[in-house]
């Protein structure tokens, strides 16, 4: 049986971090929700649901939300970071005073810092301290779903064997499976790299593409995390698991997919202001694109989806000759750029 842990801090009140205070909440005495807004924080222990948020979702009776940070980590034995990628670094250098010391760090958020080139583990590592006791969670895991008890599965990463076996006893149960790694710069680019990709594959399935032009753009999109984990050290095996293959199949076609549906409406002609405006939602895959594209620049490897999506999000190239010009490219090598330790040994 899994140990228990008493005080549970999640920081961050959007989809995921409202489902992971839920599934968290089974193994532990107490989840503190902590909401930047004190009007949520309110509203959730007063109806023990997000108005904002998985609306319908009422959150088991040992989760309360605070707007008080300090609140929300006194005495926490763990604490979990569910914010955008935009604010990952100046929250935590607010909250770093008031993070307990040995409490180990679960990081939820997928993205690279712009202009840094930093992955969101070696963001939270920088400001909170101890990068021995942070780790990384991704897979094919949409907040939706999760917090429905169905069935989902994620790769949890950490440098420590430790942190990662701790952190696992207390997120896996018999619908959320939790596989452990050592990769932490591979499950961080697959967490990054795959919401750009599922940005292309709405766009192109809102213009009218069929499901060969989307298996091509995933398979594609799948080579260019892997030459982008490759370049950084990455294990290139762990593209083509759960935190690769896994999530960019859920993130490029599900419904639930904000990436994805970004991408159909942005076809239709909807901007990103909007989107966001509408929907009450933060599309990664959006500030992904420029970040992703400029670490990959900066380490020189190709990533023509990347620089599409880009391009078209931020130069204001025309969606539908860019489509055409990615799916028109010259084909090379299947697996030009990803190391492949075989053939370097013979």
């Amino acid at each position: 049986m899994s140990a228990r842990e008493g005080v549970v801090a999640v920081i961050g009140s959007g989809s995921w971090g409202t489902a992971m205070a839920g599934l968290l909440a089974a193994r532990a005495d107490e989840v503190r929700l902590w909401c930047r807004d004190g009007r949520l924080a309110s509203a959730v222990n007063e109806t023990h649901a997000n108005p904002r948020h998985l609306t319908d979702y009422v959150l088991p009776s040992n989760v309360r939300a605070t707007a008080d940070a300090a609140e929300a980590l006194e005495g926490a034995q763990v604490v979990v970071l569910a914010v955008p990628s935009a604010y990952l670094r100046g929250i935590c250098a607010d909250i770093a005073p008031l993070v307990p010391r040995n409490a180990p760090v679960l990081v939820l958020t997928k993205g690279v810092e712009l202009g840094t080139h930093a992955l969101m583990f070696d963001v939270a590592a920088e400001e909170l301290g101890d990068r021995s006791r942070v780790a990384v969670l991704s897979g094919p895991n949409h907040a939706e779903e999760v917090c429905l008890g169905k069935l989902s599965a994620a790769v949890l990463a950490s440098e420590s064997p430790e942190v990662a076996q701790r952190l696992q006893n207390l997120l896996v149960n018999t619908s959320f499976r939790v596989y452990v790694s050592q990769d932490v710069t591979g499950v961080e680019v697959c967490g990054a790299v795959k919401n750009v990709v599922a940005i292309a594959c709405g766009a192109a399935v809102g213009l009218g593409a069929g499901d060969n032009t989307l298996a091509v753009i995933m398979t594609r999109g799948l080579a260019e995390i892997g030459r982008v984990s490759s370049a950084l050290g990455g294990d290139p095996l762990t593209p083509m698991g759960l935190a690769g293959m896994g999530d960019l199949v859920a993130t490029c076609t599900s419904r639930h997919s904000r990436n994805r549906t970004f991408g159909e409406a942005l076809a239709a002609g909807e901007t990103l202001e909007g989107f966001e405006s509408r929907t009450r939602s933060v599309v990664e895959g959006a500030r992904a694109a420029e970040s992703v594209l400029a670490l990959a620049r900066a380490n020189g490897v190709e990533v023509p989806i990347t620089g599409a999506v880009y391009a078209v999000l931020h130069e204001g190239a025309d969606i539908n000759e860019t489509i055409e010009a990615l799916l028109g490219r010259r084909p090379k090598d299947e697996f030009y750029g990803i190391a492949n330790p075989d053939k370097e040994n013979d």
